[in-house]
């Protein structure tokens, strides 16, 4: 059998004032997922946590992002997570701080 790619998810989540990237990669991957009730792996006769999550964040400073963090939000399944240099940040008035958004995409695959 092959892994399949079966959907993809996209959200995107904000870390409003601590300009924290994990923090809003979190937000991301759950606004991707929290939207959406996926029945594939049901309707191929293959059980939920069957399922394989490649997690794609995009963030300012991706190199601080903790990926397992990011991962423990997956319901169901396994899965990996990668992240890329993207999203936003926007510095406040007073140059004290910032918001960052960040970018979440979910590719579910199933070896069917």
């Amino acid at each position: 059998m092959t892994m399949k790619r079966m959907a993809i998810e996209i959200g995107m989540g904000t870390d409003i004032r601590g300009a924290e990237p994990t923090k809003a990669a979190v937000r991301a991957l759950r606004d991707a997922l929290w939207h959406n009730g996926l029945s594939v792996a049901d309707a191929v006769g293959k059980l939920v946590d069957s399922m394989f999550v490649e997690v794609l964040i995009g963030v300012p400073k991706p190199n601080l992002v903790d990926k397992a963090e990011v991962l423990k939000v997956l319901p169901h399944g396994t899965g990996k997570v990668e992240v890329y240099e993207g999203g936003l940040e926007i510095p406040n008035d007073a140059g004290t701080g910032s918001t960052l958004i960040a970018h979440a995409a979910c590719i579910v695959r199933l070896d069917i």
